[in-house]
């Protein structure tokens, strides 16, 4: 089994800043991308930052400049710190992580469970 947990959302006011950590547990061989996506209440899934094993880094137009993922590999953890939030930045954040699982040969997208982030004053 793999989980991912996540934690650090919740209410801020906007200008304000949030940061949001994944860890990955379970019988993990290695982890290639980790990411973030998010869901707006009557919205798609979409895309917020990602981070490869080697620290290459993607982010969404709407997040870049204001958002930073990292990772800490040993720990099969992600951080997403989030600066300078907007009310449009308000939805449930999700862990994403692309792990190949111990005696196994294939590799899987796993998910979090999701965090609420609310911006609102």
């Amino acid at each position: 089994q793999v989980h991912l947990v996540e934690s650090g959302g919740g209410l801020v006011q906007p200008g304000g800043s949030l940061r949001l950590s994944c860890a990955a547990s379970g019988s993990i061989l290695s982890i290639n991308t980790m990411g973030w996506y998010r869901q707006a209440p009557g919205k798609q899934r979409e895309l917020v930052a990602t981070i490869t094993g080697g620290g290459s880094t993607d982010y969404a137009d709407s997040v870049k400049g204001r958002f930073t993922i990292s990772r800490d590999n040993a720990k099969n953890t992600v951080i997403l710190q989030m600066n300078s939030l907007k009310p449009e930045d308000t939805a449930v954040y999700y862990c994403n992580a692309y792990i190949l699982r111990r005696y196994e040969y294939n590799w899987y997208d796993y998910w979090g469970q999701g965090t609420q982030v609310t911006v609102s004053s």
